[in-house]
């Protein structure tokens, strides 16, 4: 199956592509690679979850969070390319974790975005290298941001 058959199959809808809230490009293609700049927590309606990890979210809904930024990383990418179909793999995704000083499982927090990009792209395709940290604070208290590069087909 393609990757936009495999999202469908997923059941799970796109957020609206989140615009540019300051000097930057969402999304740059140099060649046969995709640059997705850092991504919030953007839910369906435009609003943004919303909290620190051990303090306001539990680590379920921290991953559930890291999902949705996922799906707005997804939604640049049709916005911008036109169809996830154009994407051959993911290469490296980097997830910040909003949390209490304490917490130590970034890693299970970003898997919400990284099991999304294997269910689209398969095993081979949508797991590439990844790093996942823990921050003090994000911008308007969002629980996760996550930045990702892709290869073009």
């Amino acid at each position: 199956m393609t990757p936009t058959e495999n999202f469908k199959a997923l059941g799970l809808s796109l957020p609206p592509a989140p615009a540019p809230l300051g000097v930057y490009k969402p999304l740059l293609i140099n060649g046969k690679h995709v640059y997705v700049s850092g991504h919030g927590t953007v839910q369906d309606d435009g609003s943004l979850i919303m909290g620190r990890i051990g303090r306001d979210l539990t680590p379920e809904e921290g991953k559930l969070a890291a999902r949705q930024v996922g799906l707005a990383i997804l939604s640049t990418l049709v916005t911008n390319l036109g169809s996830l179909d154009k994407i051959k793999r993911v290469i490296k995704v980097l997830g910040m974790v909003n949390c209490v000083p304490e917490f130590e499982r970034h890693p299970y927090i970003i898997n919400g975005c990284s099991e999304l990009f294997a269910a689209v792209w398969g095993q081979e395709n949508g797991v590439g290298v990844r790093s996942a940290v823990g921050f003090g604070s994000l911008p308007d208290n969002i629980p996760v941001e996550i930045e990702a590069l892709f290869e073009l087909y």
